[in-house]
Formats: structure tokens, sequence, C-alpha cells
């Protein structure tokens, strides 16, 4: 299998331009996995950091449900792989954990966040608010900083990758 990923037209206005860079990073996070292993893909690369190619999907998947069903649409769906006894627990990973599963857990939440981002415009302010503030967020801010998540999660991802098998490219 291989990823489709496409930049967003030069000339898309500012909506498609969002959604489109959104959907790229996406992309590139799939692509960064592709053809691993599941061990591969649980493999921490880089000591003495846990942070693995398996880890990152797994952690995209919570902050996808996050941002697009916690905080824009108010709903508590609860965690994935988190709980308050391990608050990072996207990033500890066990034999048992897979691909498989934890694609299918963050694709499921990439098609809930497009679904519930449909139903708002870019001004339209999030129904949950910050923790911090106490402030809600509008969609146009949730896409800036999903774009600017996943791109930083994919820098991370290129030197995982090329620490694991030698594939380098954006």
């Amino acid at each position: 299998m291989t990823t489709e990923r496409r930049e967003p037209a030069n000339d898309a206005d500012e909506r498609t331009m969002l959604e489109g860079w959104l959907e790229y990073h996406r992309g590139t996070l799939a692509w960064k996995c592709e053809g691993l292993t599941d061990e591969q893909l649980r493999t921490a690369s880089v000591p003495p950091s846990e942070l693995s190619l398996l880890g990152l999907v797994r952690h995209m998947a919570e902050v996808e449900r996050g941002w697009f069903r916690e905080v824009l649409m108010d709903e508590d769906p609860g965690p994935i792989y988190c709980s308050d006894a391990d608050p990072d627990g996207e990033f500890h990973l066990t034999e048992a954990d897979t691909w498989q599963e934890a694609n299918a857990a963050w694709q499921a939440e990439i098609d809930i966040a497009r679904r519930n981002a449909a139903g708002f415009a870019l001004d339209d302010l999030s129904k949950g608010r910050s923790k911090n503030s106490g402030e809600p967020f509008s969609l146009r801010w949730i896409y800036t900083h999903m774009i600017e998540e996943y791109a930083r999660h994919n820098g991370h991802a290129d030197l995982i990758r090329e620490r694991l098998d030698g594939a380098t490219g954006d």
C-alpha cells in the first residue's frame, strides 16, 4: 500500500487550505509507518526516549479525539490509551500492541474529526473550553494547532524511521 499525499492547491480558499494541510500531515505519518513490522513500529529507536512510530500513531489518535470530540463538541468519550495511572499510556507499548489496532483507532478518530468539523465554520467557536483560560477555540485555531501538532511529530517520525531502516523523505 502506498499512502497518497497531496499538498493543497496554491490558490485554495482558507478552509480547503487548512483541511488540505491537515490531511497531508495525517498522510505523512501513515507514510512513515508504511512497510514496517509491528516490532519495528514498537521500537523506540532513539534511547533514552520511549518514542516510537506506533506510539506516535496512538498519540495522534488521542490528540484527534481530544480536539475534535472533547474540545470542539464538548463530548467526554474517555481516553483510548491513557489513564490517571498512566497519563502517557499511548507511548507505553507491549508485544500485544499492533499496527492494525492502533491504525484502526487512529482512522476512526480521524473520521469522527472530519464529521464533527464539517458542522462548523472556521470562525465558529468550540462547545468545549480551554482547561487553562476557560475560553472556547475557533475551528480555525484547532485546525492550525492540529497542523502544527502533526508537523512536529512528523519530524520525530522522520528521525525514528531513518534510524529503523535508513528510509528518508519529507
